[in-house]
């Protein structure tokens, strides 16, 4: 029986996996950063210009999530080297990996529905305002729930902050 099966608190010494994955959660807090300023910037009777400054923070976005997603569930990755010292946490990651499926659709989406705006359809940059509001709080959400997974994983704190 592991240390962690029988609730001793497992200090991780960093390992490979938990170092790439700290580091690319930087660089994910920036993005939806990014995309939350983008958000924030008026579309009344400027929705083309708008569209424009938005399709490169998506595209940026997008790029970024690819490689969260890389670095948590590819061989060797965090959801790998969780899975080998945690096995109980196999329905979260399971969890974690639909949730990648979902926001890379929703991005998927997003970047195919800004080259509608401006368009025949007023509401097109309401819509996709809307949804982008709906990307940015499943975003939040799984960077909250990821950091709450490594401390369960490991009880180390990746930081909030970064």
């Amino acid at each position: 029986m592991s240390r962690l099966e029988i609730g001793e608190v497992y200090e991780a010494s960093t390992t490979a996996a938990l170092d790439a994955a700290k580091g690319q959660r930087l660089s994910l807090r920036r993005a939806i950063a990014q995309l939350e300023d983008a958000l924030t910037e008026p579309t009344l009777g400027r929705s083309g210009e708008w569209a424009d400054n938005l399709s490169p923070v998506l595209d940026h976005l997008k790029e970024v999530f690819s490689v969260h997603v890389e670095v948590t569930e590819a061989p060797g990755g965090l959801y790998e080297e969780i899975m080998e010292n945690v096995p109980r946490l196999a329905n979260k990651i399971e969890r974690f990996t639909r949730e990648h499926a979902s926001i890379t659709h929703q991005l998927d989406q997003a970047m195919a529905q800004v080259r509608l705006v401006p368009g025949p359809e007023p509401t097109a940059a309401d819509d996709l305002r809307d949804a982008l509001v709906r990307l940015f709080a499943d975003l939040v959400r799984h960077r909250k729930r990821g950091l709450d997974l490594v401390y369960e994983a490991y009880h180390v704190d990746i930081g909030g902050e970064s």
